[in-house]
């Protein structure tokens, strides 16, 4: 059977089976949520999927809503509420992306979906991330996750593209799972992230600016 379609019928069945042993968790997850945070529960955004095409993820919201007089804050880290660390700290914010590989807009494994406008600014070789399907976590999240520089974890992403396989993925999953277990390269505060937005920098490299 061809790597692909091996894929996928493994994607459902993860999902499936996970969201199903999952949901009284989820449940659980949802409803704390709820009273200590009010609706929404989820947290969404069009992010590019396969082929640049628009798809939502999901994920549990870790943060307040933004006060009018933050408006202009640069950062979220006075947001994130007690619980949304916990969630952040566990990677249990990521789960609800179950939903979304079940629907066949993610993968298990892939890149991980980048926000749309950043799209254009992706060299024509970083493209080629876009012809699979993004996952819940990837080769570049094994390898430093938000740690890396963009221009590394990009290389990454197309790494992983150009050498994907089942026994790839079964590491980058069971990597994965022991980075969850040691809490590894988790961040808890956007304020700590270690470079601006893709879009951001390089339209100053492109201008010759400092990012």
């Amino acid at each position: 059977m061809r790597y692909g379609l091996v894929k996928r019928v493994l994607d459902v069945l993860v999902a499936a089976v996970g969201l199903a042993v999952l949901a009284p968790l989820l449940a659980v997850i949802a409803i704390a949520i709820a009273v200590s945070m009010g609706s929404p529960v989820l947290f969404t955004q069009p992010r590019a999927g396969k082929d640049g095409r628009r798809f939502v993820i999901y994920k549990f919201r870790t943060m307040t809503r933004l006060p009018p007089e933050l408006a202009e804050a640069p950062w979220d880290a006075r947001r994130i509420t007690v619980l949304g660390r916990w969630l952040r700290g566990l990677s249990v914010d990521e789960l609800p992306q179950l939903w979304n590989v079940l629907r066949g807009e993610m993968s298990l494994v892939g890149p991980r979906p980048l926000l749309e406008r950043y799209s254009p600014w992706l060299t024509e070789r970083e493209r080629a991330r876009l012809t699979v399907p993004p996952g819940i976590t990837g080769w570049a999240q094994v390898n430093g996750r938000a740690n890396a520089p963009w221009d590394e974890r990009l290389a990454m992403d197309t790494w992983y593209v150009d050498n994907r396989s089942l026994m790839l993925d079964v590491k980058i999953l069971a990597l994965t799972a022991l980075d969850v277990v040691r809490r590894k390269d988790v961040h808890l505060e956007p304020a700590t992230r270690l470079q601006d937005d893709l879009d951001v920098e390089r339209k100053a490299r492109r201008c010759g600016t400092p990012g």
